[in-house]
């Protein structure tokens, strides 16, 4: 049996069998805010042409099959539906379908997700389609190159409106089932797009219109809305803004006007992701309407998030892939495009550094897994393509686009997609089919360049080898690529800066460039030959390239030691993102990283790149020093982050990001003392507002450390009467620091099936709070190999995929009774026909306990080679 999946072998037959034309689709959801109603009636209404005679199958996920007429013909859905198949035999020239289903709303993001807001008590609807889930609300072909023509009639409580794919029509008045008012939106037909863009978001939202004029006179509608208890906080005039500029930025750069007759925007509640490009009818998660303050750097990505939206409407909505193994060509080409717009049309100017301190790390983490695979991925069915929403299709992806930009040329690379648009528009491509426009623009044969960027997976390795006289100059430079071990990269044509930076008045300036083509295992650099040394050489500065990054041992300690010197924000990230890179591969102590990023963090302030440190600093604290090693660098750590925090202009994100971090790492009573001023506002850091999100933040960090419980969990509760404020509270009680509250959480993770998806993030996130106390774990490396199949067997993919993921803890490596890299290989070992996506989610845990592992490895013997002149925490004097 099938299951739910489809594999791409079935796809192609079936696309070769027939050609859709048509779905009418009639949704009746006017039920909705009836908890007790777990399904909405649905009518398809399907028309597609196919070789008479033939047989195939549609798609549906439906707990009831009401009726299935093929032409006139009824058939007995006992008979023909299966698992999440309707067979069609006998098929004809012209057919049509008409299929009659109760669909299940849903509380994990997938299907049509139904949510209830306890501001308020309203109920909310929204699809998300992709991968395969239309097929949970209507009768479909669940792949992307049967495309067709949709009409949706969507039937609501009265008050309620609708957005879909085309423009929000005036609904008509009617009554419901129930003999209730209703209301009626009856949708004209839409371009022709692939099911999983196609969208129906419904219920009481509220928000702003606007609209597009380009200059050729054209006017696309515009709206941005959120549900009613977030309206207030709706920065709709910005995101308009943004929106506008990226409509006129896209349509010149692609040489191509926008395809699809509205553009709505609808911040959703519950999202699994950050938004979907649902054509004409983006979603958003809605915890990008800020109720509190943010932090620059959520506010860059949301802006990034935007673009990237508005990007696939181009890429991924008029032109689709042909099959799943293209997914890379959408969402990589989102991701460099937006990242692009957002540099050149909005006040983020520095997002590249953001990309390079974040993307790109997420890409390396990704790259180095057993589970790497090419950019171009061959994807073989629906769960290969559902673990591949990853860094590789995304961050290394975009890297690798921007590459491609710089050596055929951004005006060449352009002016080949606004020709790919024109050839394929409303229809599909394959990668071939892009390659082939870009070496029409450009004269350059990319074969050679696609097999070893595209074709190919892993990262290589580039260093510089030096050599100096006596008086410092350079002898000799040399830049060395390398295939790390078990890597299956090849050698690969880079384009790289070399920056030369030397200290003077206090400060590392860049007092040399060179930038040349490195390809091979062994590229001189003559210019670099008989110039003074600088203090240190920055290999891919200005991240040019994607490769991992070995600095000349004297660059390397220098450029930790001065860190806080660089007075350029995107050089500095490069020497730490090649530090960081050491530390997970064991060659570089954790320790001296840590020095270094606090060290850091005096100076930087990149949002992004703050982020980013103290995301590190996190690692370093609860995985990657030995448990005994974090115990002891544990208070000097946070105290160093107090004092950053005291001492960070007052009101400014850096200050903010620290406060949340002092919440998450203290330890010792005056630190714990410092974070319950801020919570009660007894003593407050000057400028920063404890808003009710902080408020979260530094509750919850209490609550992991011990210092408080569930009398304050519950006030905060009652005083933040939100789903936010529910989600949160629920993250705290798996928090708190005893065998009873893991017990609780892990019993309602693997158990409570009802539980939605976002509550179940927040859970994950408390369990896994044991900085402080990680030998609370210890009993779940067994219970998670045990429980891993029912998990696996009862959820949806999505929540299987979270909880696999989540549960699993590195915190337990090193600990005494726990052996988590065995369990895990014991596990793989045992379960050789386990599904490859689930093998893969189990493999990677294994990788990343390996790799703390090895970092712990690397500490202890740098502790053994040096044990003194260090303080508290491993740091250098």
């Amino acid at each position: 049996m099938p299951g739910q999946n489809l594999t791409r072998e079935e796809a192609a037959t079936r696309a070769g069998l027939l050609t859709t034309t048509s779905y009418d689709v009639v949704l009746d959801l006017s039920g909705a805010t009836d908890p007790e109603r777990a399904t909405f009636r649905s009518t398809t209404t399907a028309r597609f042409t196919a070789a008479p005679g033939a047989s195939t199958f549609i798609d549906l996920v439906a707990p009831t099959v009401h009726s299935v007429v093929l032409n006139g013909r009824p058939l007995d859905p006992a008979e023909v539906y299966e698992d999440s198949r309707i067979a069609l035999d006998a098929l004809e020239a012209d057919n049509e379908l008409v299929v009659v289903a109760d669909c299940a709303y849903m509380h994990t993001g997938e299907g049509l997700h139904r949510f209830t807001d306890p501001a308020d008590g309203l109920t909310y609807l929204y699809s998300q389609f992709e991968v395969p889930d239309s097929r949970r609300v209507y009768a479909v072909f669940e792949q992307p190159d049967l495309k067709a023509s949709f009409t949706f009639t969507v039937t609501v409580p009265q008050g309620w409106t609708v957005f879909s794919n085309s423009a929000t029509p005036e609904p008509t008045a009617v009554t419901d089932q129930d003999g209730q008012p209703a209301s009626l939106f009856a949708f004209a037909p839409t371009e022709p797009m692939s099911s999983y863009v196609t969208a129906v978001v419904a219920g009481p939202y509220e928000g702003v219109t606007d609209e597009y004029v380009a200059p050729d006179g054209r006017v696309v509608p515009l709206g941005v809305y959120c549900r009613a208890s977030l309206r207030e906080h709706l920065d709709a005039e910005e995101i308009l803004s943004m929106t506008r500029k990226g409509f006129a930025y896209y349509e010149e750069l692609f040489g191509t006007p926008y395809a699809f007759t509205t553009y709505d925007q609808v911040f959703v509640p519950e999202f699994n992701a950050g938004a979907m490009e649902n054509a004409g009818c983006v979603t958003h998660r809605d915890d990008y309407v800020f109720r509190s303050r943010p932090v620059e750097a959520r506010v860059e990505r949301r802006a990034v998030t935007i673009l990237h939206e508005l990007a696939h409407m181009w890429f991924g909505d008029l032109v689709t892939m042909r099959w799943w193994n293209d997914l890379w060509l959408n969402e990589s080409f989102a991701e460099y495009t937006s990242t692009l717009a957002t540099a050149e049309t909005t006040r983020f100017t520095e997002v590249w550094t953001t990309f390079q301190a974040l993307e790109k790390g997420w890409a390396y983490n990704q790259d180095q897994l057993s589970s790497t695979h090419p950019v171009a991925a061959e994807i073989n069915d629906l769960h290969d393509v559902e673990v591949n929403f990853d860094g590789i299709t995304y961050a290394k992806g975009a890297s690798v686009l921007a590459a491609l930009v710089g050596y055929v040329g951004r005006d060449n690379f352009f002016a080949g997609i606004a020709r790919y648009l024109a050839a394929h528009a409303y229809g599909n491509a394959e990668l071939s089919d892009l390659l082939t426009e870009l070496e029409a623009t450009s004269g350059r044969d990319l074969s050679t360049w696609t097999r070893l960027w595209l074709q190919e997976a892993g990262v290589t390795t580039l260093r510089t080898e030096l050599s100096t006289d006596g008086d410092g100059v350079i002898t000799s430079a040399a830049i060395l690529q390398e295939v790390p071990e078990a890597s299956p990269a090849s050698l690969r044509p880079h384009r790289v800066v070399i920056g030369s930076y030397s200290l003077a008045d206090g400060v590392l300036v860049r007092t040399g460039r060179v930038e040349l083509d490195v390809d091979g295992p062994r590229t001189e650099v003559p210019e670099l030959v008989g110039t003074r040394r600088g203090d240190v050489l920055v290999l891919n500065d200005e991240d040019l390239t994607y490769a991992k990054v070995r600095l000349d041992p004297r660059s390397l300690d220098a450029g930790l030691t001065h860190v806080a010197d660089f007075t350029d924000s995107l050089a500095r990230s490069v020497v730490m993102s090649a530090a960081w890179d050491m530390v997970r591969d064991g060659e570089l102590a954790a320790s001296r990283y840590l020095e270094a990023a606090l060290a850091a963090l005096r100076v930087e302030t990149h949002s992004s790149v703050v982020m980013g440190l103290l995301g590190r600093v996190r690692t370093c604290l609860s995985l990657y020093l030995p448990p005994a090693d974090r115990a002891a660098a544990a208070p000097g750590a946070a105290q160093a982050l107090l004092e950053l925090a005291r001492q960070a202009d007052p009101g400014s994100d850096a200050q903010l990001q620290l406060a949340r971090a002092v919440a998450a790492h203290a330890v010792t009573d005056d630190q714990l003392d410092a974070v319950a001023a801020w919570l009660e506002g007894s003593d407050v850091l000057e400028g920063l507002e404890v808003d009710q999100d902080l408020r979260w933040e530094l509750l919850t960090g209490l609550v992991a450390a011990g210092r408080a419980g569930e009398e304050q969990i519950a006030a905060e509760e009652e005083a933040d009467r939100t789903t936010t404020g529910r989600e949160r509270a629920a993250q705290a009680r798996a928090a708190v620091p005893t065998p009873e509250a893991k017990a609780r959480a892990w019993r309602a993770l693997v158990e409570d099936e009802s539980m939605p998806n976002e509550t179940q993030v927040r859970v994950l996130a408390g369990f896994g709070s044991v900085e402080r106390s990680p030998e609370l774990l210890v009993p779940y490396v067994e219970a998670y190999v045990e429980a891993a199949e029912g998990i696996w067997a009862s959820r949806t993919f999505h929540m299987a995929e979270n909880l696999l993921s989540g549960l699993w803890s590195c915190a337990t490596v090193g600990l005494p009774g726990s052996a988590p890299a065995a369990a895990l290989e014991a596990w793989l070992a045992a379960h050789p026909e386990a599904p490859a996506a689930f093998r893969r989610i189990v493999r990677e845990n294994l990788d990343d306990t390996l790799r703390v592992a090895g970092a712990q490895a690397c500490e202890a013997a740098q502790r053994d080679r040096v044990s003194d002149k260090t303080d508290g925490f491993g740091l250098r004097q």
